[in-house]
C-alpha cells in the first residue's frame, strides 16, 4: 500500500470515528440530563435514547460499508463491468475512436468529473467536465502526465496549477494519472479528473490503477491479435513464394511447347494461367467459400494435366452443404500440388481424389493420391518445419493456419503407406450445420 493509500485510508477512518463518538457523547449527556432533571418532559428523554439507539445502528451499517472487503468488491466489480464493455472498442488498439468511447465508459461508472486517455504524446480521449476546452487530438500539457510516462507509476496531483490547462476557469482542481502499458513499456494513460482536492481519496486511486491494469491487459490482446495476423498473412505470403516460381516455371514450359504443336491450346491455356496466376498474387485475407477454393484446385489440375496428359487422374465426392462454407483461402491446392510433386510415380498415372464430408460438428477435408507414400521414418515428423524437399513448408503451413483460423483440435493429419499412397485430411472442428456456411 502506498504512502498516499495509507495516509487517506487513515484520515477516513479518523473523521469517521470523531463524527461518532461527538455524536453518541451529546447524546449521553442530554440522556444523562434527562435522568437527573426528573422534571423534563418524557419525549425530551425518549428523543434522547432513541438518537442513541440510531447513532448504534449507523455505527454498525457505517463500518460495513466502509470495510475494506467490501469496498474491494464494490470497486472490482466496477473495474469489471468497465472492461467488459470497452472490449470491443480496445480490440481496435489505442484510437482516438476506441479512447473516446472507453472515456465515455468509464465516466458513467465512477465518481471522477472528467476521463481522459493519452498515448505518449496526444490526447486521445475526453469526457466529462471541461469538454469544451479539453481538446481531443491535442498535445499533453500535463508535467505529471510526462513524468507517469516515464516513470511508469502513478501520480495524483492536488494542486489546479499542475494540472496545465490553460483555461483559468477550468473547474478541474486535481486529478490521478496511471500509466497505460504494452509488455512492460507505457503507451499511454488514463486519467481522472475532480473539482476539488478533498475528493482524491484511496477509493478513486485503487479504482484508477485497477482499471488501468485491466486496459492495459486488453490493449496487449489487441496487439497480439493484431501480431498473430500479420504473422498470418505472412505464413500465406512465404507459402505462395514458395510455390509460384515452381509452377510457374512448369507450366510456361508446357505452354511454349504446346505453341508448336497446339496453338489454339497453347492461347486457351495462356488465357485461363493469366487468370489463375493473378488470384494467387492476390492477398487472400478474407475467408473464401469452400466452392470457389475446389475451382482454383480445378483450374491448378487442369495446367497439370496439359504438363502430364493422362498420368493425372482427378475425382471429387463433394457433400453439397459445404460448398458455401467459408475456409481460409490457398488451403486445399498446396495439398494437391504436393500429391504430384511427391507422390508421382516413374511410369503409372497418379490418381487424386478430393473428398469432403460433415460428421456431427467436425468438416474433413480429404486429399487422398494412390503414388509413392512416405516412408515410415519420415511419417511421424511430416509437419515439422523443415522436413521434406520443395513442397515440405506447404504441409505444415496449411496445418497452422487451419490452427489459427479455427482453433485447438483443427489442422492436418497426415496418413500414409510407402508403395499405396497417402491421405491428408483437413479437419476443422466446431462447424455448425445451422450457420449460414452450410446450407
Amino acid at each position: 500500500m502506498t504512502k498516499f493509500k495509507a495516509f487517506m485510508m487513515s484520515r477516513r477512518t479518523l473523521v469517521t470515528d470523531m463524527l461518532l463518538l461527538f455524536g453518541v457523547t451529546v447524546l449521553a449527556i442530554v440522556a444523562a440530563w434527562g435522568f437527573i432533571a426528573i422534571d423534563q418532559p418524557r419525549w425530551l428523554m425518549a428523543l434522547a435514547l432513541g438518537g442513541l439507539s440510531a447513532v448504534a445502528l449507523g455505527s454498525v451499517v457505517m463500518r460495513f460499508v466502509m470495510r475494506p472487503d467490501h469496498l474491494r468488491a464494490r470497486q472490482s466489480h466496477l473495474i469489471l463491468e468497465i472492461a467488459n464493455q470497452s472490449l470491443a472498442h480496445l480490440r481496435k488498439g489505442l484510437t482516438e475512436e476506441s479512447a473516446q468511447a472507453v472515456c465515455q465508459i468509464t465516466l458513467e461508472h465512477t465518481d471522477a468529473a472528467a476521463v481522459a486517455i493519452t498515448d505518449t504524446e496526444r490526447v486521445l480521449g475526453f469526457a466529462g467536465v471541461g469538454e469544451d476546452h479539453h481538446v481531443v487530438g491535442g498535445l499533453i500539457l500535463t508535467d505529471a502526465t510526462h513524468q507517469a510516462l516515464d516513470t511508469r507509476e502513478h501520480a495524483v496531483i492536488p494542486l489546479r496549477e499542475d494540472i496545465g490547462c490553460p483555461d483559468y476557469d477550468c473547474p478541474l482542481r486535481a486529478a490521478i494519472i496511471v500509466p497505460l502499458e504494452i509488455r512492460g513499456q507505457a503507451c499511454g494513460t488514463l486519467k481522472f479528473y475532480y473539482t476539488a482536492p478533498h475528493l482524491l481519496n484511496e477509493t478513486q486511486l485503487a479504482m484508477a490503477e485497477g482499471l488501468a491494469r485491466l486496459l492495459s491487459t486488453q490493449l496487449e490482446l489487441s496487439e497480439l491479435e493484431r501480431q498473430t495476423e500479420l504473422a498470418y498473412r505472412m505464413e500465406l505470403k512465404a507459402l505462395q513464394a514458395q510455390i509460384n516460381p515452381h509452377f510457374l516455371f512448369n507450366t510456361i514450359n508446357t505452354i511454349a511447347s504446346l505453341i508448336r504443336t497446339d496453338p489454339p491450346h497453347a492461347r486457351e491455356l495462356l488465357r485461363e494461367f493469366a487468370h489463375f496466376y493473378r488470384r494467387t498474387l492476390e492477398t487472400s485475407e478474407e475467408p473464401v467459400a469452400l466452392q470457389s477454393e475446389l475451382e482454383y484446385v480445378r483450374t491448378y489440375l487442369h495446367f497439370e494435366r496439359a504438363r502430364f496428359g493422362e498420368r493425372i487422374v482427378s475425382a471429387e465426392d463433394i457433400d453439397p452443404r459445404v460448398l458455401h462454407f467459408p475456409v481460409p483461402a490457398f488451403i486445399v491446392q498446396p495439398v494437391v500440388e504436393n500429391c504430384i510433386q511427391h507422390g508421382m510415380r516413374a511410369e503409372a498415372a497418379l490418381h487424386i481424389q478430393v473428398v469432403a464430408s460433415v460428421v456431427g460438428d467436425v468438416l474433413t477435408l480429404s486429399v487422398i493420391d494412390d503414388g509413392i507414400g512416405i516412408s515410415e521414418d519420415r511419417l511421424p515428423r511430416i509437419l515439422e518445419p523443415g522436413i521434406g524437399l520443395g513442397m515440405g513448408i506447404a504441409l505444415t503451413n496449411v496445418h497452422d493456419r487451419l490452427k489459427g483460423h479455427f482453433g485447438p483440435g483443427s489442422g492436418l493429419t497426415v496418413e500414409s503407406v510407402e508403395g499405396v499412397g497417402t491421405t491428408v485430411k483437413l479437419i476443422i472442428r466446431g462447424v455448425d450445420l445451422e450457420t449460414k456456411g452450410l446450407q
